[in-house]
């Protein structure tokens, strides 16, 4: 028989323990749903009733002290926005949500102090492992982690990236069979994670694709921001140094947007004068104008790999130190056949 309700003071573990009748560890069990204990489901029932009857909340410091998981999750990222951050942890957030996990975003704007001081942060907190999205780790956190786009090699850090050299197979292959030749390539900011690789990767496709490398079409992105400003001086000044090109392959969609914008200030229509290829089919990409022919890249799919893999590591199991994923080529109206290379600009350029 249940005793007289308890006060309206906070309630714990042994006070909840006591209005059951039932030992505290009883009620631990079934909070906590520990495994191999046969306890009938009518008390689980009515152990959970009490719970919600009170608001009954676990002390997150005993369960650190008793060696038991916090169920949290640290989400390390450059940056909350729009895009292909918002996307992958999406991805993730969805995940955690539905095995009952709870996550703290953390955005570190690429500062490498942060980068190498938030884990130990996170450790102190009481957080179980680290999902890390384009960030550059130097070393394995005191956690176990799992990155998102991690290009760096870590010992016990499991890691999950887009096949770079099949995306850069398809963006290239696809300009080449529209008929362009004299194509702008950009380089991605030096501290994204991807840059260097998916760099590397375009240089060799290009090269087995039999299409010309220009130094002076080369692009090089290096302004701290995701916004389309990233790429707008650099295509700028592209245009105005008057050498030939009838398309630009662009580091990401975000960096699409900004060349469009500069060719059209320039008087230059996309894609009759100048097709333009974005790269990770961001949610906006198909709602610019013109639509951006773009590399997808199944970002939340990304995402909630990752949180599978860190959720499997924190139960004891084995998991694969990387995982590869496809990417697909979405054509859309930025991309057309070449009417002539850009040699002129149309307007005056300030």
């Amino acid at each position: 028989m249940q005793k007289s309700s308890p006060t309206r003071l906070p309630i714990n573990l042994k006070m909840l323990a006591e209005y059951l009748d039932l030992s505290p560890s009883t009620v631990s069990f079934v909070l906590n749903n520990t495994p191999g204990r046969s306890i009938p489901e009518a008390t689980r029932a009515r152990v959970k009733a009490a719970a919600e009857k009170f608001n009954y909340q676990p002390s997150m410091i005993a369960r650190t002290l008793q060696g038991k998981r916090m169920q949290t999750v640290g989400i390390l990222l450059p940056e909350l926005g729009e895009g292909y951050h918002s996307q992958v942890l999406s991805g993730i957030g969805d995940l955690l949500m539905r095995k009952e996990y709870f996550y703290f975003t953390i955005h570190h704007r690429h500062r490498q102090e942060l980068v190498k001081a938030y884990p130990n942060l996170l450790r102190s907190r009481g957080v179980d492992g680290i999902l890390a999205i384009d960030t550059h780790l130097e070393e394995p956190p005191p956690l176990p982690t799992v990155t998102i786009a991690g290009h760096t090699i870590l010992p016990g850090v499991s890691n999950v990236f887009l096949d770079e050299k099949c995306a850069a197979y398809l963006s290239i292959k696809h300009l080449r069979d529209l008929g362009h030749h004299n194509i702008a390539f950009m380089h991605g900011q030096p501290f994204s994670s991807d840059a260097n690789t998916r760099w590397e990767a375009t240089m060799s496709v290009a090269r087995e694709l039999g299409i010309e490398i220009r130094k002076d079409l080369m692009v090089y992105l290096s302004k701290d921001s995701h916004s389309p400003e990233i790429s707008y001086p650099g295509i700028r000044k592209l245009i105005k140094s008057g050498h030939p090109f009838t398309a630009v392959l662009c580091f990401n969609d975000i960096s699409a947007m900004g060349t469009i914008r500069a060719l059209h200030e320039a008087g230059l229509s996309v894609p009759k004068d100048v097709s333009v290829l974005g790269f990770d089919d961001i949610q906006s990409a198909a709602y610019q104008v013109p639509s951006l022919t773009t590399i997808r890249q199944p970002l939340q799919k990304m995402g909630s790999t990752a949180a599978q893999l860190l959720l499997k590591k924190l139960a004891g199991e084995s998991i694969p130190a990387s995982v590869q994923v496809s990417p697909e080529l979405i054509v859309r109206e930025s991309t057309a056949p070449p009417r002539r290379a850009v040699v002129t600009k149309r307007k005056n350029l300030k």
